[in-house]
């Protein structure tokens, strides 16, 4: 098991931090490579399940997550169900005050392919890292511009 947090303030209150981050349809916006739907339930509630796909003209892998818990503003936890991801994840919001919050994403994750992940994951794990906050950077920046009405 391999765990990682990361975070970024934003200048938005944190009900629109909420709001931008469970928009799972629009998370390639910000999120590098990925494209998120929603393949059961609403989205919005425990035992919906969402599905991100990573990678580039086709090629990647499909994470398929199951919302555990879901208590907007403040948090959603997911398990990753699938053969490459899997472990659990959370989104918190923090307010820092009326129009600014904290969004932190962290990750308790079973690496993949045994002992080779497990060996692989050092090298990895940088640019892992580098682009979660390159995410987490742009995410900000979507929050703070946020509108539902944008689809």
């Amino acid at each position: 098991m391999t765990d990682l947090v990361v975070s970024v303030e934003v200048a938005a209150p944190a009900g629109t931090t909420w709001l931008a981050l469970t928009d799972w349809p629009r998370q390639h916006e910000w999120m590098l490579g990925t494209d998120v739907r929603v393949v059961s339930g609403d989205g919005r509630s425990v035992g919906s399940r969402i599905a991100a796909f990573t990678g580039v003209r086709g090629i990647g892998f499909t994470d398929t997550m199951e919302i555990t818990t879901w208590e907007p503003p403040v948090r959603c936890t997911v398990r990753h169900l699938g053969r490459v991801v899997r472990g659990s994840g959370a989104f918190h919001v923090h307010a820092k005050g009326p129009q600014e919050s904290v969004f932190v994403w962290s990750e308790s994750l079973v690496l993949p392919f045994g002992p080779l992940g497990k060996l692989g994951w050092p090298a990895v794990k940088p640019a892992f890292r580098l682009g979660l906050r390159e995410s987490l950077r742009r995410f900000a920046a979507f929050a703070e511009n946020y509108s539902m009405g944008e689809r």
